[in-house]
């Protein structure tokens, strides 16, 4: 027997026999083009489209010096630094949860802790930035 599962507009085709299923075909689900329009029916105008917002300049806002990014979106479990404290090239900065995993993220240079962006508990996704090292 084979179904059709939409989940995530994800669509999912898959084949169940004997209590084992297989999945045949995965592809991104769309949604249906719209019903025409009768010929008697005013045009309908465009809406206008709006200009996309400027991105945020997040780094305008941090301390200068290399910005250690997180890798993967994930939970901040725990901050092993304090602002101002020395570290050397491989410490373990901070410990973030992601997929039920920890994983350390540590130090890419000798220098100290010039500004901490996150805080314990904090969710983060990839590329926000953890710490600025100077």
């Amino acid at each position: 027997m084979k179904y059709k599962v939409t989940l995530n507009n994800r669509t999912y085709e898959v084949e169940v026999e004997a209590g084992e299923a297989m999945l045949v075909d995965e592809y991104e689900a769309f949604a249906p083009a719209p019903a025409a329009a009768p010929a008697a029916a005013a045009p309908v105008a465009a809406a206008p489209v709006a200009a996309a917002p400027a991105p945020a300049a997040p780094a305008a806002s941090l301390a200068a010096g290399e910005v250690v990014k997180s890798p993967m979106p994930g939970n901040i479990l725990k901050i092993n630094v304090s602002q101002g404290q020395a570290v050397k090239e491989g410490d373990v900065l901070i410990v973030l949860e992601a997929m039920k995993m920890e994983n350390e993220i540590t130090a890419p240079k000798a220098g100290s802790i010039a500004q901490i962006a996150v805080s314990k508990g904090q969710v983060v996704e990839t590329g926000s930035p953890l710490v600025v090292i100077a």
